[in-house]
């Protein structure tokens, strides 16, 4: 393990991480909540092309979802070259570098009824490999508006059909590959892993882990960054429709690994 982030992940983390698909750190970016905030205001203020609302007109509260921004929110470059996310990835991935895929903005109003979908992030994205981490960092104390993760679900043989959030629709149309969205609630045999987390903690998970996140029917916020990440194994991968994000012009072929002047390497760092 790299010494510079042994105080944030321990052996036992990522033994954890790679036997169940998530874990939560504790207080790993409580000195960068500020900077994360900030970026988070100026996405909003700044919204960028694929900006939408998930919650449909005439539905209670708001969830705003924005992503690939992080080279011109200077916050966010800054979150992503400086802070200890990407040594953190490359700990829990058990890779030796990290490629940093992209940023994602989640900010569920309060009020707001409508649930993230159950859904693995793999589906979406145009690329294949097991060393992979999303690092889903609140700004916020997270006690309704919980992320939830099925344990052990990085390591279906089968994913799981990949949906569009507005309306649960299937996001492509050949669905004949994937098994049904889960129930993890009325399935004794599924694990969920669930915490209430603090402004500084970070859940992380494999892009494989089937997950979803409840509803906020607080009267806060729930604002969160959450921070993709690539090893060394991962190779590009074509899908059976336009990805999300989608990318494109990006000239990749089956196979190749993501090109680095699009998806950086940010550790080691030069």
């Amino acid at each position: 393990m790299n010494k510079s982030v042994a105080p944030l992940v321990s052996t036992t983390d990522i033994a954890d991480f790679q036997r169940d698909g998530a874990i939560c750190l504790r207080g790993a970016f409580k000195d960068w909540i500020g900077l994360i905030a900030d970026g988070i205001a100026r996405n909003q203020l700044e919204p960028g092309p694929y900006a939408t609302n998930v919650v449909a007109a005439g539905e209670p509260g708001g969830f705003f979802d924005d992503y690939c921004n992080w080279e011109r929110i200077p916050e966010f470059s800054s979150i992503v070259r400086e802070s200890p996310a990407a040594a953190i990835a490359t700990a829990v991935m058990q890779s030796p570098s990290a490629q940093f895929f992209h940023d994602h903005v989640l900010v569920k109003e309060p009020g707001t009824q409508k649930p993230t979908p159950w859904h693995q992030d793999i589906p979406y994205y145009f690329l294949d490999g097991e060393q992979t981490v999303s690092l889903w960092i609140p700004v916020d104390p997270v006690q309704e508006a919980t992320l939830r993760l099925i344990a052990g679900s990085h390591r279906w043989p089968q994913w799981v059909l990949p949906l569009r959030w507005k309306d649960d629709t299937s996001f492509y149309e050949d669905v004949s590959r994937y098994r049904p969205v889960p129930n993890p609630d009325a399935d004794p045999d599924m694990r969920v892993l669930e915490w209430e987390m603090e402004p500084g903690d970070a859940v992380l998970f494999d892009f494989r882990t089937v997950h979803g996140a409840r509803g906020n029917l607080s009267r806060d916020r729930r604002r969160v960054l959450s921070l993709r990440w690539l090893g060394e194994d991962v190779r590009y991968a074509e899908r059976p429709g336009r990805t999300s994000p989608p990318y494109p012009g990006h000239g990749m072929q089956p196979g190749q690994r993501l090109r680095q002047d699009w998806f950086p390497q940010i550790w080691p760092r030069g």
